[in-house]
Order: structure tokens, then sequence, then C-alpha cells
């Protein structure tokens, strides 16, 4: 009954979503070409190379020679994960979740070559992430809606030996129906939300017996842990790892070439310092921008470089710098060949509309600073400028990141501000004192390297839960 009740309230859910849903495919495009993979819907080259994920490929066993023992008396018309040529199926939400996964399958195919993958998203700024990162060997989907019928052709379709799961993807049609087909299921860089915690302990009766579905759970933090099992997890098949994210984050040395080059076409290059406003939301732009003004009377030599979120607000942001008194130069237009504005104009800030470039232009930043953190909840990713030694600075709200916070503020890694007037204090400061601000960056990028190599661990335990239930 609970399972009908739960359908009922996610088709009524999704109905009412659906305008905004469609709106934003809209704006951001890249949805309508594959739109039926969220039906398990597939054009025939898709289902095609799918097919051929679970051909045998006998030459390529590895000493992981357990998975890929022939047991075919077991085989059922629903038992395509059972062969040892079955695709392991990682699904990751968005761009954040897609580094993660990208990292797990290179670290579970160091270990063994044979392994090949699906990787579902459900945004299109992680398909186009993705797009760039998976290899020739693996195939990139939408995630299907979390009805019955979609969840069962995906699966049909996909015929995985394991499904693993990032951070906080719970979808219980999907994970009921791997438990009935006796498909494993992994929680990987698991996490609950301090804003869903308390709605995971309150419907404990529903996600419980979700989540005990799962075979393993790899949590980010010991809260996470003790999170989970609130909602009703098993709390022996937990073990805490850290957050992946930490080996996640890469530098993009062609990217940061990139950024160099449009930086020194912009006077913003040798002899400037760049104010970098990174992953920003709806009003951080606007208080960057104060700040900048007011900054600019004390150092001539500051620059600001703005970068939305969501590349599809670069209208909206470009106003907010249009307003603010300002000439603005988008990136989008500098790639499609426009030229840049006099050189003995006044300094432009530079908008940064496009996917996938923000780690190139963090290498150049003098400080950054992480949106989401101040006029939304939740913060982007602060581990990628602390990898490139700079000092970093976000707002009060990083419950996203709560491990991570609390290893960087433990080394000192990272400033914490409550709110615009702190952050303006801090960057005049760190402007103002360049041996502190360069100190700042160099325990950053140490703090970072000092927490790599969780993901290695995590591939391990996926390899030997795969084992145990083989």
């Amino acid at each position: 009954m609970r399972w009908i009740l739960y359908n009922v309230l996610f088709t009524i859910g999704y109905v009412l979503m659906a305008p905004g849903f469609l709106l934003r495919m809209l704006r951001r495009g890249g949805y309508r070409p594959n739109f039926r993979h969220r039906f398990g819907r597939y054009d025939a080259a898709t289902a095609d190379r799918l097919a051929a994920l679970r051909t045998p490929h006998s030459a390529l066993r590895t000493p992981h020679s357990a998975l890929r023992t022939p047991h075919s008396a077991l085989r059922t018309p629903h038992s395509a994960f059972r062969t040892p040529d079955a695709p392991l199926w990682i699904h990751a939400v968005s761009v954040g979740e897609v580094g993660v996964a990208v990292q797990v399958m290179a670290a579970l195919r160091g270990r063994d070559p044979s392994l090949r993958f699906v990787l579902s998203t459900t945004s299109s700024t992680g398909w186009r992430e993705a797009a760039k990162r998976v290899g020739p060997a693996d195939v990139l989907l939408y995630n299907p809606l979390d009805f019955p019928p979609c969840a069962a052709r995906a699966l049909d379709a996909i015929g995985p030996r394991a499904l693993l799961l990032t951070e906080s993807e719970i979808w219980p049609n999907l994970i009921r129906a791997c438990g009935r087909r006796g498909i494993p299921v992994m929680l990987v860089n698991g996490r609950i939300s301090d804003r869903s915690a308390p709605r995971y302990r309150l419907l404990r009766f529903w996600f419980g017996p979700v989540l005990r579905q799962f075979g393993l759970l790899l949590a980010q933090s010991d809260l996470d842990r003790d999170r989970l099992a609130a909602a009703g997890a098993d709390a022996a098949r937990m073990v805490v790892t850290g957050s992946v994210k930490f080996d996640a984050a890469r530098r993009d040395p062609s990217g940061e070439g990139r950024a160099a080059a449009a930086l020194a076409g912009l006077d913003m290059g040798a002899g400037r310092r760049v104010l970098l406003g990174g992953s920003t939301w709806p009003g951080e732009e606007t208080i960057l921008l104060g700040i900048y003004r007011r900054l600019r009377e004390r150092h001539a030599d500051l620059r600001l470089v703005l970068v939305p979120r969501h590349f599809e607000r670069g209208d909206e942001v470009a106003a907010d710098i249009a307003a603010a008194g300002f000439a603005c130069v988008r990136q989008s237009r500098l790639d499609a060949g426009a030229a840049p504005p006099p050189a003995d104009g006044p300094p432009p800030v530079l908008l940064v509309d496009t996917t996938g470039d923000l780690m190139g232009f963090y290498a150049h930043a003098a400080v950054a600073f992480v949106g989401k953190s101040l006029a939304a909840r939740g913060a982007q990713n602060m581990i990628e400028p602390c990898l490139c030694g700079v000092p970093t600075i976000v707002g009060p709200h990083t419950q996203n990141f709560r491990p991570v916070m609390a290893d960087l503020l433990a080394a000192g890694a990272i400033v914490q501000v409550d709110g615009a007037a702190q952050l303006e204090r801090r960057i005049g400061e760190l402007l103002a004192q360049p041996d502190a601000c360069r100190a700042l960056g160099e325990r950053a990028a140490a703090a970072v390297a000092r927490r790599r190599g969780v993901v290695g661990r995590c591939a391990e335990l996926i390899l030997q839960q795969m084992e145990a239930h083989a």
C-alpha cells in the first residue's frame, strides 16, 4: 500500500513540476535529443551499444576472477547482471556527482580493466560534463523517471551487474526493482543534508525498507552514517570513507591555458589580481559587484570575473553587471570570435557564461569566492579552488560539503564568513596582506593533497561487495 501511495504522490508531484522542468529544458538545451531515456526507451544505436556491453570479452579477464566465473545455471530472464561481462551502472545527478562517478569508474577499471560502465545523469549540464569524460567503451544515458515501468525498461535494456548511486540519490522504485532482480545496489560518497535529515527520520517507515536494499553504503562522515542509520539503513553495511570529492577534483591544464589567454586579452593577466566568483547564484553576483566597486578604489589592479552556476543565467547576470556601471564581456561571445574591448578603456567585468571552464579560471584567481553559500543554501565545490592553491572564501551555508568544510577549517585552509559585510572585509584583508594571502593558498593546496586516496578505498570495497554477492 505504501508504494501505491508513493507512486500516486510522485505522479502528482511530477505533473506539478513539469512546467518548470520543461522551461528549464528549453533554457538550457541539450535534453531533447535523448528525452526518451527518461522513460527507459532508447534509440536503436544506443540499444545496440547497451547490448554490446553484455557481450562476453573473456580475453580481458583479470585477477578479480571470482566476478567472472561462469554460473549459467543461475541465469533467469532478468539475470544479465549475473554474467561476468554485464556493465556496472553508475548514476550521478549533475556536474559534481559526475566528477565523483568518473573517478570511481577509473579506480575500478584500474583494478579490473575488463569492467564496462553505464553512466547516467539527471541534468543536461551533468550530461555535457560526462560526455567529455566517459570512454568509448562506456554508454552515457539520462536516468529514467522513478516510475516502475520506466525503471523496469531501463533495467531490461542495461542488464547491470550492480547499481552504484552517488551521494543522496535514493530512488525507491529503481532500488526496489533491483532488489527483486537480485542486482546489488551500493551508495558511494553517501550523505544526508541537514535539510533532508528530519524528513528521512520522519519517513523512516518508507525509507527504511529502501535503504536496507543496499548491500553497501559508503558514507562521507560519521554524521552521515548516523543519519542513514536513523533513516533505517543497516549499520552493519555502512563504512565511513571520507569524501570522494577530494579525489574527484582535478586541475585542467588546457583549460588553464585558455583562461590565461582570455584574461590576458582583457588586461586581467600579468600585473593584475583577479577576484573570482565561482558557481554564483542569484543575488551573489550583485554582492560581488558592489564589493568590487568599493575595493577598486584601494586596489587599482583588481579585476572581477563572474562564473554563474547556470550558464543560461548569462543575460540576467550581464544585466546586473550593466546596472552596477561596468562593461560586460561574455566568454561565450569571445569564443564565437567577438573582438575584446579596447585596451585603453575602463576594465570590464568578465562573465564566463560557458560550461566546463570554471576550473581553468580558478587557477588564475588572487581570491576566490565559492557560490551558493551566501545568498543560497548548500554551497558549491570549494575543493576546486583550494586544489589550485587559491585563497578561498565561502559564506555560512555549506551544508552540502559538511565533512569537507570540517577538514578545511581544521587545517586553516579556507575562510568562512557570515555575510556580505564580512565577505568584503576578508577580501580586503587578503588583498592588503599578500604574504597571508599566499600562506592561505598554500595551506589549502596541502589540505586537499593530504585527504586524497578515498576513491581507491571505495573501489576496493565495491569490488569486495561484488565478489561477495557473486
